[in-house]
Order: structure tokens, then C-alpha cells, then sequence
């Protein structure tokens, strides 16, 4: 998929409009006809109390708090594409603002849709996995219509994943490969193709990718395969995002070595508060990600999971540690010559 998604210079714009903009759609058509069938008198599987709104504080409830901020973040991709906006000053806040915005509807309003079609005391084992095909097979029943909603969502999920996953590629290999980088990667990380892609930052993305695949072939089934993986995003995902909180406390440190357009907290111990409380929270979040959540505490497959995990999470931040030591013996052996 990487290489014919490479070969074809629009591809990453077609393919992520297309994408983002159909599953959306669907996002907010499922919430719309579930809530159109509870007007109707539709039953709901869970009994919308206070009570059903209480969370029940435990071991696994906290190692899940991970997948809400994976849920949430990704926003800071969009940094890597500001460049290429007509006026980057006005359309940059705009897009980040209509992105939360839309975040905030589906988070909030499917989590609740959600909830009328699964008892939250009851859920099935392969809802990570399969729960939002069992969700839209039983709305389109519900309807009347069949499994027709459940196939169109199978088609959308399909063209949201491969925009998604060229998206996260380029997004994430452009911010390896720009003009910065030159101080922490090496120069053979950084070159690229006749489209401007960097191609070796693909094909490194793309090898680390394949670690993780191999590594989780050592679990049972494919269910725990998918949910594996899924909650790594909920470790990896939330430690890089408190990276970015760090970055954003340092520039705002920095703020007078820097002119900006635009600036989202004005008042300075206004944002050191709000930098500060959003990298600790996303800290905590990251590292109790790293407690397995589909395994029984003390048993042979929690303990193996976690070892993957603390596995993975060394190798991927590892590398982050490896690729400016590269970088200087580069520079070093241009000196020389």
C-alpha cells in the first residue's frame, strides 16, 4: 500500500478527504437515526441513570484512560501541513477549532449512541474490534433496512483506514524529515523522492510497523491481537502527546526568540497551568496504559503482555534516542572530509 500510495502525487489529499469525510458521515448519521429511534420508542440496552454514568474506579478502569487521550489526540499532525495552507495564520486556528469541535460531537454524542445498542454490563468480548460493524448491523435492523448500513460502513472503514494510515505515514515521516531534523537525524533519514516525499522515513515507519506485527504474533487469536495493539496506541499515543506539552512549555519559555500569527493562551503563567496540567494528566494516562486490560491480573498472558509492552515502548522511544546520536556521527564525518 505504501509504495502505490507513493506513486501517485495526489493520492494522500484524495484519499484523506474521501476518507475522513465519509466516515464522519457515517459518524453522524449512526448518531442521528439512533437517536430519531429512541423518539420513536426504540429500546435502549442500557438504563441511561446517574448511576450508569458513575464510573467504577478499579485497576482496569484506570489502565483504559490511555485510549481516551489516543481517542482525542492526532491534532498535532496537522502541524506538519501548515506550510501548505493558502493563509496559514487565519485557516490554522480555524481548522484546529472545527476539529475539536467535531472530536467533541463524536466522542460525547457516539459514546452515548453507542451505549443504546450495548449493555454497558455486558459487552462483548470483540467489541474493539468488531463493535461498531455489530452497531450499524443492529441500527439497519432496527430500521428495517438489513445489514445494508453495517457493508456501508464496512466500505467506509476501509477508506478511512488507508487515509488514515497515509496520513499518519506522511504526517509523521515529514516531521522526521524537516528542516530542523538536520540537528537530530541522519542525513539518510532525511532525503527524498521526485514527489518531495522522504522516502527512507516510509520505509523505516513502515519497518517498525512490521516489529510490531511480529511481536504480536506471539498472542493466542487475532482478537487479542487487534486489542493488543489498540491499547499500545493507548501508551505510545499519550506519552507522545506529553512530549508535545513539553515542547509547547519550552516555546512558550522561549516566546520572545519567536514571532507567531497566532497564539492560543495569551497570558504566560496562563499557559505554563494549562501545559503543565495536560502533560501530567497525559503522563499518568501513558504509564498506566502500560497494565494489560483483557487479561486477568497475575496470570501468565497479563504478565506476558506487559513485557511486550515495556518491549515495544523501549524500542519505539529507543530509537528516539539513537537517531541525534546518529546525526552527530554524520556531522562529525563531514568535518572530516
Amino acid at each position: 500500500f505504501i509504495v502505490l500510495e507513493n506513486l501517485f502525487s495526489r493520492s494522500l489529499e484524495v484519499m484523506s478527504l474521501i476518507g475522513g469525510a465519509a466516515m464522519f458521515l457515517m459518524a453522524v448519521l449512526f448518531v442521528v437515526l439512533t437517536a430519531a429511534g429512541l423518539a420513536k420508542g426504540m429500546h435502549s440496552a442500557t438504563n441511561f441513570s446517574w448511576a450508569a454514568f458513575k464510573p467504577h474506579f478499579s485497576l482496569h478502569y484506570f489502565a483504559t484512560t490511555g485510549l481516551l487521550i489516543f481517542a482525542t489526540s492526532g491534532a498535532e499532525l496537522g502541524a506538519t501541513y501548515v506550510a501548505q495552507l493558502r493563509n496559514p495564520k487565519k485557516e490554522f486556528p480555524k481548522a484546529m477549532w472545527a476539529l475539536a469541535l467535531m472530536t467533541g460531537f463524536l466522542v460525547i454524542f457516539g459514546s452515548l449512541a453507542l451505549g443504546v445498542w450495548f449493555n454497558a454490563n455486558h459487552l462483548p468480548d470483540d467489541l474493539k474490534m468488531n463493535g461498531a460493524y455489530y452497531a450499524f448491523s443492529m441500527l439497519g435492523q432496527a430500521w428495517g433496512w438489513g445489514k445494508v448500513l453495517m457493508y456501508l460502513f464496512a466500505i467506509t472503514q476501509l477508506l478511512f483506514m488507508l487515509a488514515q494510515l497515509a496520513v499518519l505515514i506522511d504526517a509523521s515521516s515529514r516531521v522526521l524529515s524537516a528542516d530542523t531534523a538536520m540537528r537530530f537525524m541522519p542525513k539518510w533519514l532525511l532525503q527524498k523522492n521526485k514527489q518531495g516525499r522522504p522516502i527512507h522515513s516510509y520505509i523505516f515507519t513502515a519497518s517498525l510497523c512490521l516489529f510490531l506485527l511480529l511481536l504480536s504474533g506471539t498472542l493466542p487469536n487475532i482478537n487479542a491481537i487487534f486489542n493488543w495493539l489498540l491499547n499500545l496506541n493507548g501508551i505510545v499515543s499519550p506519552y507522545k502527546t506529553a512530549l508535545v506539552f513539553v515542547a509547547f512549555l519550552a516555546l512558550r519559555a522561549q516566546a520572545d526568540k519567536f514571532t507567531s500569527g497566532y497564539t492560543f493562551i495569551k497570558s504566560k503563567a496562563g499557559a505554563y497551568l494549562v501545559g503543565g496540567w495536560c502533560f501530567v494528566f497525559t503522563f499518568i494516562c501513558a504509564t498506566l496504559g502500560f497494565l494489560p486490560q483483557e487479561v486477568v491480573f497475575g496470570t501468565n498472558g497479563w504478565t506476558h503482555q506487559l513485557v511486550m509492552n515495556i518491549i515495544s515502548v523501549m524500542v519505539l522511544f529507543g530509537f528516539g534516542f539513537i537517531m541525534p546520536l546518529l546525526a552527530r556521527r554524520d556531522v562529525k564525518k563531514e568535518r572530516l572530509m
